[in-house]
């Protein structure tokens, strides 16, 4: 059984794209195929005119640090480590000086409205600020694409509205977007809507005007 079949995606600079179907349909796989963190048993996968499909382990995680902004559900904050620590993180280990690696995560938080508490660990933040300092921890290392993968699905409706506004800022100021989600509200922020059923897509609505250039390709991984 393949979980990701017969799947052709360009995806333009910019752009927001927004990805629905059923649990176990293979949005998540598509998602990592995208940012380099499963590798297709056919097909090709590119990111910016370099194909990802081809490349060692080592390659692939130097990309997945400095190119590819991740965005996950449950979070994936480092518990030990403060907010500001945590957006930190992606730029010390892509190489920046801890000088310059402080200065983008402070004002990064500060963008997303979470200045004040740059000093506190995740376990005392709510749900909505942990998903956007985990946006905020995405866009440290400037990437060409931030993949997210229902980051709505743990948070309750306020918490909700705040990430869904993140969202709509970050489609505004020109960051390209492929997300994940079962939230309608989220899917409406988005230039396309891509339906997925059984590995495959099913249905494309455009939603608003957008950029069509190439970003990726895919087809076929076997589950």
């Amino acid at each position: 059984m393949r979980a990701v079949d017969g799947v052709d995606l360009d995806i333009g600079a910019g752009e927001t794209v927004a990805v629905m179907g059923p649990s176990g349909c293979g949005k998540s796989t598509l998602l990592h195929l995208l940012g380099g963190l499963d590798r297709p048993s056919g097909g090709e996968v590119t990111l910016n005119g370099r194909r990802l499909d081809g490349l060692d382990e080592k390659a692939l995680a130097r990309i997945r640090r400095t190119a590819v902004g991740f965005v996950f559900q449950s979070f994936h904050l480092m518990e030990e480590l403060t907010a500001v620590e945590n957006v930190e993180l992606p730029a010390l280990l892509a190489g920046r000086s801890p000088r310059v690696a402080k200065r983008r995560a402070e004002e990064l938080l500060e963008q997303i409205g979470l200045a004040g508490r740059a000093r506190f660990l995740p376990s005392e933040l709510s749900g909505g600020q942990r998903q956007r300092v985990a946006v905020a921890r995405a866009l440290s290392n400037e990437p060409l694409v931030v993949l997210a993968d229902e980051p709505t699905g743990s948070l309750d409706s306020a918490a909700t509205v705040d990430v869904l506004q993140l969202f709509e800022s970050l489609h505004e100021s020109g960051q390209t977007l492929v997300i994940v989600t079962h939230d309608a509200r989220i899917a409406a922020t988005a230039d396309r809507l891509i339906s997925m059923r059984d590995g495959a897509f099913v249905d494309e609505t455009r939603l608003s005007g957008g950029t069509t250039g190439r970003l990726g390709a895919l087809a076929g991984l076997e589950d």
